[in-house]
């Protein structure tokens, strides 16, 4: 090899060594350190305006995209505690109409389903025996009657004989006593006109209550009788109705406070809380916690014009035990729960979002009433909180909150 290869050779080593020094500079200064500061200097010089320019790049990158939310604006109002349960709408007064004398119905004289009112015909039972045995009481009276006439003639003839000596006083006193049998005889008789009076119209069934009836259980023909627990027909008053419903029994001191200062209200939904049906008031506490489910039995009644209620419907019931005065509230689904509790995410002036824990005394579907962690007229989001963060930046929804 000449002299221009193995210099050529040299100047490859030095170059590389220089390249090597600039990209690790730290174990140059190991093997030298007069060459290490020299490493560094270069690897400064060619590389950390590299890496400055590069930083300095990074805050000119676009900003992520403000995310789009509705909000509400918290309030205070009045805010009425209630408590939740469920229950089950149950007729006011349930009839079974039966028959209270044996014979064949001969006319049925109502429709399946139809409202009736108290005094209405519902059956006809075949009269003409009992109509029969009416008029034999009362034959048999009027025989006692003459009978009675014929002994009080009798006595006063006696009467008349003994004065004079031609009759005795034993036969006196046995002409009375006969009267007498005769007068307690036509008692007898009445009851037992009266008693066939009421049997007849026992032949004719009239409805107990105003109501509903539902299907009919006996055909016209039929033979029945007082004895046989199968009815004619089932009336149920609708028009007022009751809804027997449960709560928990921690909750009887405020619901007997409530009963105290006055009948309280009752809303009653459909199952599933969406619609409701009907307001009414509480009536009847039961006289004992079921020690079973730790739950106490009440009573509402409500006047149920529009019939929404029927008996064995299933409903969801309120049940207004107090009013919390001047309550700071948000909308409910403003709320979000998280691994550390409840919070919720407030929009500032800059409209970024802040994740604040909060405190909630009560709950419904509608609004959240909130204890702790929040101020009057703050804004929450209630929309879009699945993208948000602590610190994005936001946009308000304004079709969404024009109504707010």
């Amino acid at each position: 090899m000449g002299f221009r290869g193995i210099a050529r050779a040299g100047a490859l080593v030095v170059a590389a060594a220089l390249v090597y020094g600039v990209y690790a500079p730290d174990n140059i200064e190991k093997w030298s350190p007069a060459a290490g500061a020299g490493a560094h200097w270069a690897h400064e010089l060619l590389l950390g305006g590299t890496k400055s320019q590069t930083s300095a790049q990074a805050p000119s990158e676009a900003k992520a995209p403000a995310a789009l939310v509705s909000v509400a604006a918290t309030k205070r109002m009045d805010y009425p505690v209630a408590i939740d349960g469920l229950g089950q709408a149950q007729a006011y007064n349930t009839v079974t109409v039966r028959t209270r004398v044996d014979g064949q119905v001969e006319k049925i004289a109502f429709d399946e389903g139809q409202m009736v009112k108290a005094g209405d015909l519902i059956a006809q039972i075949d009269p003409r025996p009992y109509r029969a045995a009416l008029d034999q009481a009362t034959a048999k009276q009027a025989q006692d009657q003459a009978n009675l006439a014929n002994a009080k003639l009798d006595l006063q003839r006696y009467a008349t004989l003994a004065k004079q000596s031609f009759a005795t006083q034993q036969q006196l006193d046995t002409q009375n006593a006969l009267v007498n049998q005769l007068i307690a005889q036509i008692a007898a008789d009445a009851a037992a006109i009266d008693a066939a009076q009421v049997q007849l119209d026992y032949t004719t069934i009239n409805a107990p209550i105003t109501g509903r009836v539902g299907f009919r259980l006996v055909d016209e023909g039929n033979i029945v009788a007082a004895a046989q627990q199968t009815g004619i027909v089932t009336i149920a008053q609708l028009q007022p109705i009751s809804v027997v419903f449960t709560a928990p029994e921690d909750d009887l001191p405020r619901v007997n406070a409530a009963m105290a200062a006055g009948a309280p209200q009752v809303q009653v939904r459909t199952s599933d809380g969406a619609r409701l049906l009907a307001t009414g008031k509480l009536t009847v506490v039961d006289n004992q916690v079921d020690v079973g489910t730790g739950t106490i039995r009440l009573k509402a009644e409500f006047e149920n014009k529009d019939s929404a209620l029927w008996p064995g419907l299933a409903v969801a019931t309120r049940l207004m035990v107090d009013v919390e005065k001047d309550a700071l509230v948000v909308p409910d689904r403003a709320v979000q729960r998280g691994p550390n509790g409840l919070f919720v995410y407030v929009v500032d002036d800059q409209n970024r979002a802040a994740l604040r824990p909060v405190t909630v005394s009560h709950e419904d579907q509608d609004v959240a009433v909130i204890q702790s962690g929040l101020t009057g007229g703050e804004r929450v989001v209630t929309a879009g909180q699945y993208v948000l963060e602590p610190g994005a930046r936001v946009r308000i929804d304004a079709s969404a909150n024009s109504g707010s």
